[in-house]
């Protein structure tokens, strides 16, 4: 059941009552729930997780007057309820709460799909299983640096969605002329499959198997991915990688937007990039000079591009500033240089195929820390990206044993290019890990970690692991 069809403005949300399902460890519900007191409703928010864990959270909303449901769901909050405001890390399939408030016919929401239904703007949507939160960042940075020239035809550009802060407070500041650049999760879309908002700009990074502890096969995980472009019709636009999955998408046949195609020449360091022109289908070559590595960030920059271009954008702006990113925390990110060793985190690398993209980045003898919480995918392919790329791979955390045992089946067949004498061990946990890691490298190698796995088996979130890691390599001396 779909909210709007009960409460179409926000003055509705006044002495109704509102479940907010998921405040969060890292505050994923606290916008949420700030939003719909400001305007008005009765918040009760619930939690599986104690207040203890939760701490750091309640503290953001300990300002506001709301009830507190913490350390598991009570049926009895759905009493009354008139809208379930669920957390997109809410498995629908399987949570007896959510499930209990569709029986009921409780409409249920979520803070993506109460903005989308409300946001005046146009949206420029991202998703993918990697790549989305940089080439987000990137596709901003550029219409920011655009929205301050002569020429610009659109209005202000807010950023938002899975990469940053909640985007509700600001409606009442948005405006139609507006762009609103969005990154999506899969999470976010499977709730928006029944929503109206068409995106403009609809952007796939790419479609590789990932969270198939939550959507369990790459189907219905594409099928989420796929929401993105479900509403758009012909004025809108959908970018597609060259070469990314995204054969894997449902629903291309029938998509009614105009599609277009984005790659790249890594030989050449060019974006290959569609023409904005609507009757037009050719595209061009725009060569780049990035500071980020890899063949993974030029192809996030050439969707940057591709999206800019649609917007009117001139090469030579989205160029300057593509080219002086600096990249995102925990994504590739520097760290330091020790002892002729470069040392590099990219703890949001929670996927196989996002690890192993992150390995083709360098050509120099790697040392990979990879391991983490399980979630469901198959380690075959990434022991055997492993053993041909890496010098070492130290395996740490729930993971990490089944990881080593698929380097080394791999290692056993001794596939064509594989690196002889791949060396693969097993650490209990990330600090033991980086501990080994400085007893084994070289100068000229590089240290990275690109873990492959969520991080729940130790951490909060990627952020902390990232984190953590930093601190570890930044006490070498």
């Amino acid at each position: 059941m779909r909210f709007e069809s009960c409460l179409n403005n926000m003055s509705e949300f006044a002495n109704k009552r509102v479940v907010v399902m998921g405040l969060g460890r890292f505050g994923g519900g606290i916008g949420v729930t700030r939003w719909l007191h400001r305007n008005g409703a009765d918040v009760i928010v619930t939690d599986a997780a104690d207040a203890s864990a939760l701490s750091a959270s309640l503290e953001k909303i300990r300002d506001i007057d709301v009830t507190l449901r913490l350390g598991g769901h009570d049926e009895r909050d759905l009493d009354g309820c008139d809208l379930l405001v669920a957390s997109p890390a809410v498995d629908r399939r399987k949570s007896a709460f959510y499930r209990l408030a569709i029986d009921r016919g409780i409409p249920v929401s979520s803070e993506m799909n109460l903005f989308l239904e409300r946001c005046p703007a146009r949206v420029i949507g991202i998703t993918g299983s990697a790549g989305k939160s940089t080439t987000t960042a990137m596709t901003a940075a550029v219409l920011e640096a655009a929205a301050q020239l002569p020429g610009w035809k659109w209005g202000r550009v807010w950023l938002g969605g899975n990469i940053g802060k909640s985007l509700l407070d600001d409606l009442t500041a948005m405006r139609n002329e507006d762009l609103v650049v969005l990154e999506l999760s899969s999470f976010q879309l499977e709730n928006a499959a029944t929503l109206d908002k068409r995106v403009y700009v609809a952007v796939v990074t790419n479609v590789r198997e990932n969270h198939l502890d939550r959507h369990g096969t790459l189907s219905d995980y594409a099928a989420a991915k796929a929401n993105i472009f479900a509403r758009q019709c012909a004025d809108d636009w959908l970018l597609l990688p060259d070469d990314g999955g995204a054969e894997n998408l449902p629903g291309l046949d029938v998509c009614r937007s105009r599609i277009r195609r984005f790659g790249v020449n890594w030989s050449r360091r060019e974006a290959v990039v569609p023409r904005a022109a609507a009757d037009d289908d050719g595209r061009d070559r725009v060569p780049l000079d990035l500071t980020l590595p890899g063949a993974h960030n030029l192809a996030n920059a050439a969707a940057a591009l591709s999206i800019a271009r649609l917007l009117a954008v001139d090469d030579a702006t989205s160029c300057r500033v593509l080219n002086t990113f600096a990249g995102l925390v925990h994504r590739l990110e520097f760290v330091r240089e020790f002892a002729g060793v470069r040392i590099y985190n990219d703890s949001k690398a929670t996927s196989p195929e996002a690890a192993m993209t992150s390995m083709r980045s360098f050509d120099a003898p790697l040392v990979v820390l990879l391991g983490g919480s399980d979630k469901g995918g198959c380690h075959k392919a990434l022991g055997e990206f492993v053993t041909r790329r890496a010098k070492a791979a130290i395996c740490y955390g729930q993971t990490g044993p089944a990881i080593r045992d698929a380097i080394l089946a791999t290692s056993n067949e001794t596939p064509a290019g594989a690196s002889p004498g791949v060396v693969a061990s097993v650490c209990t946990d990330l600090n033991e890990a980086v501990n080994h890691a400085r007893s084994i490298v070289s100068p000229g190698d590089v240290l990275l970690l690109s873990p492959a796995c969520a991080s729940y088996d130790q951490f909060t979130n990627y952020e902390q692991r990232g984190d953590v890691f930093k601190q570890l390599v930044n006490a070498w001396s």
